[in-house]
Order: C-alpha cells, then structure tokens, then sequence
C-alpha cells in the first residue's frame, strides 16, 4: 500500500550548484569590507588620520558601535542567498521570498551604482593618508560590487523554480 506525501509537504526541484556556489560567493563577498571595517573600529590603522576618525566617524565613540554594527548587519544581510537555495528551511512562502528577493536585487544595483558614484568623488578621495591606504580599502570593498549580479542570477533560480511548481 503507498500513500500519497500530505498536501502541505511541496517538492521543489532542488537549486542547481551553480546557484548554491553563487549564494555561498555573496555571503564570502562581504567578508573583507566586514574585516575592514572592525579593524577601523579596533583601532588598526587603515589610513585614516585621527582627526578623520574623531570628525567624521566618531571613533573613539559611538562611531565604533556604528561600524561595528554595519559590519554586522552587512554579513547578516550577504546570508540571506542562501534561504533562496535551501530546501529544509523556508520562512516565508515562496511567492513572498522571491518578490523579497527580486526587491533586494533591485536596491543592490542601485545602491552599487551609486556606490561607484561617490567612489568616485574628490571627497572620498581626501579621507584617506596614503595611495596604499586606498588600495586596500579597494580592494576590501571591490567584492562588493559582484553581489548585485550574483543575487539577480539566484533570485532568477529561485523564482524559475517555484513558478514551475507554481503552474504544475
């Protein structure tokens, strides 16, 4: 005798490796900013003078539970990919997932691209000591910029594969 699995036990074709590997990659790309950023906030010079560090970012002070908490929230935010390949845990239903999903590609294009913008300007060119200063901080937040195509091709995934459940 075979029974049939109950109706609210959904199969979904499981993401494909490409997707995983992507996910896995978003979460690794914030990892040098983060890195970056707590060693800014724990004192290692990252070619910053002090006044820049006291004037602009409040450390020593509350700048330091500011950029510790970006740095935080930064990770905790480059995770999020990975609910859009798991199959055993799925807070939200997928409709709901994937228009949060799509929503997050969406404002990560922007924001890169307003990042290259202000990347770009004389002001954040006048903060930093030194040309090494700078090519560290580079290098540190460049990994950044491959997250917003590496969502948009996992959101892509996730949504392709629960909208052909979604019609079956």
């Amino acid at each position: 005798m075979t029974t049939a699995p109950p109706a609210a036990c959904s199969v979904t074709a499981p993401a494909p490796p490409w997707a995983r590997r992507a996910a896995h990659a978003i979460a690794l790309c914030a990892v040098p900013s983060g890195l970056w950023r707590l060693a800014m906030a724990s004192g290692v010079y990252v070619g910053y003078s002090d006044q820049v560090l006291r004037d602009v970012f409040d450390i020593p002070g509350w700048g330091i539970a500011y950029v510790v908490g970006l740095a935080v929230i930064s990770e905790l935010a480059a995770l999020f990919p990975l609910l859009l390949v798991s199959e055993r845990w799925q807070p939200l239903r997928p409709s709901t997932l994937a228009r949060l999903a799509w929503t997050a590609s969406a404002v990560l294009v922007v924001g890169a691209l307003w990042q290259v913008v202000v990347a770009f300007t004389v002001e954040s060119q006048t903060d930093f000591a030194s040309g090494a200063a700078q090519t560290v901080w580079a290098l540190a937040f460049a990994p950044l910029f491959a997250i917003p195509a590496l969502m948009t091709a996992v959101t892509w995934s996730y949504a392709k594969r629960h909208r052909v459940r979604a019609h079956a």
